[in-house]
């Protein structure tokens, strides 16, 4: 159980100037960061190997005024990338955090490129919903499992300990809410103790705490969780203790896309380029459009909480490019057939309804009828054969609301004045979705990750080489941080 312990001082067996807890994008991103900017470094992570919810995502992230963007053809800015994100998050946003994340990521890609050898392109053959312009980026097969491998190579590479099997429990902190110290478990059920200088959470959200996902999301209190078993709020936990200012707490991301029984996202490309949603009767049920996040909800509100997501073949070939799309028709989750009454026989749908729903879709995009759910299906070409389909359901992928930071990824306090040395990235910061599902835009979550590691990053550095820590300090815990690498040197990545 996630505690802080208030205490004046403490003696540790060894201190880091900057200890980061979580090896997730947003982790490992501020870990390379700091350790350009001249600090020591040591990352813990609670698990065997680092993966958290990057490994579940689609590993893609936006970015705007890429390189990549421009190669193909894209033009795409800064302002319009934040007002985009504004827009989807009905305005709630710190405008301030939401012009950082925006203009910083872009940059932080080129950086991991050109740096550490990150293959980065961008998708630039459909569009996500809500962005003005095709600005998703990731690694050559699409995943996050792909994403996160890079960076912990880039992080291994660079020299920097990560301690795996360390689940960080308990932290030390004076009456000023000077986080100075942590204590993390190991699996055998022994501890030890670190100090610190600075402090960087990137331990993701509260998703998986069941008690806090359902007193903040209520919407989705029984979905299917779709991320990482650890995100237990622990970030949160230590911050409210130590008297930080949370913020939109309902804020998390939803998908109305996990292939069901097999569990596998399923791109919503499915749904972007003219594919559309019907329940276990046959029949549509909301404006697909709007969203995977807020789709989620729709889903699990249908008949055993089950949807179809109905294509075709064009389309299937888009989302291929995508490995967990590739992995579901490798499990024969991906259903096709030449007709729309056959493709309704494997579906176990009423065909007459299936073909009905087929007409509608032709009809609305030829402008002959609107769609009582309000979409356009005018800018996308009409579904041929051969159909497809896959059973999908909701699920709950991660919570967006946090710990309020400020330009500098600070956590602030409830007084509205930065903690001492407490910094916060990733999942563990409140994001910019504002307090609904319907506010995430695609790929907020790796922004923030991605943006705020690096500004987390180099920030925590700064404060812990600044003239504020006695040199002596520094010289003291010389000696056992060295012996804190070699000892620890077969945990390393």
């Amino acid at each position: 159980m996630a505690k802080v312990t208030r205490i004046e001082s403490r003696e540790f067996d060894y201190s880091v100037p900057v200890v980061i807890i979580g090896g997730g994008a947003a982790g490992m991103v501020a870990a390379l960061a700091a350790h350009e900017a001249g600090a020591e470094v040591l990352v813990l992570e609670r698990d065997p190997l680092p993966r958290g919810s990057t490994a579940l995502s689609a590993g893609l992230v936006p970015a705007a005024a890429t390189r990549w963007q421009a190669e193909a053809g894209i033009s795409d800015d800064a302002n319009s990338f934040a007002r985009d994100v504004m827009k989807k998050a009905h305005d709630e946003p710190d405008a301030e955090i939401v012009d950082l994340v925006t203009r910083t990521t872009g940059p932080a890609l080129e950086w991991l490129a050109d740096t550490y050898g990150l293959k980065f392109s961008v998708v630039a053959d459909f569009s996500y919903p809500g962005h003005s312009a095709r600005r998703m980026h990731g690694l050559p097969t699409r995943s996050g499992e792909e994403l996160i491998d890079a960076l912990r190579e880039a992080v291994e590479n660079a020299g920097i300990p990560v301690l795996c099997n360390a689940h960080v429990t308990e932290l030390f902190a004076d009456k000023e809410s000077r986080v100075f110290g942590l204590r993390f478990e190991r699996p055998d059920g022994s501890s030890e103790e670190v100090g610190c200088d600075t402090l960087v959470l990137a331990c993701n959200g509260y998703g998986g705490n069941k008690e806090l996902a359902a007193k903040h999301i209520t919407s989705l209190a029984d979905a299917l969780y779709f991320g990482h078993p650890g995100n237990q709020g622990d970030a949160l936990i230590w911050g409210e203790a130590l008297g930080a200012k949370s913020r939109h707490l309902n804020g998390h991301q939803g998908h109305g896309s996990v292939a069901h029984p097999a569990g596998i996202l399923i791109s919503w490309a499915t749904i972007t380029e003219g594919g559309f949603q019907v329940n276990v009767e046959g029949e549509r049920f909301s404006n697909e459009a709007k969203g995977y996040s807020e789709q989620a909800a729709e889903v699990l509100r249908q008949p055993e909480q089950i949807a179809w997501s109905v294509f075709d073949s064009r389309i299937a070939g888009i989302t291929r490019q995508f490995e967990d799309f590739r992995r579901a028709e490798g499990m024969d989750a991906v259903l096709t057939a030449d007709t729309i009454p056959a493709l309704a026989t494997l579906m176990n749908v009423p065909a007459d309804v299936l073909v009905a729903n087929f007409e509608n879709v032709r009809s609305y995009a030829k402008g002959g009828a609107s769609d009582p759910f309000g979409r356009s299906f005018r800018d996308v070409p009409e579904l041929q054969a051969p159909y497809c389909a896959v059973k999908v359901t909701g699920a709950l992928f991660h919570t967006q609301g946090g710990l309020v930071v400020d330009t500098s990824a600070r956590v602030i306090g409830e007084s509205g004045r930065p903690m001492p040395n407490l910094y916060a990235a990733g999942g563990a910061a409140c994001g910019v979705s504002g307090n609904e599902a319907s506010g995430y835009l695609s790929g907020n979550g790796l922004l923030t990750a991605i943006g705020l590691g690096l500004i987390a990053g180099r920030q925590a550095a700064a404060a812990a080489t600044s003239g504020l820590i006695a040199e002596q300090q520094l010289l003291s815990s010389a000696t056992d941080r060295s012996t804190l690498t070699e000892g620890h040197a077969s945990e390393r990545l």
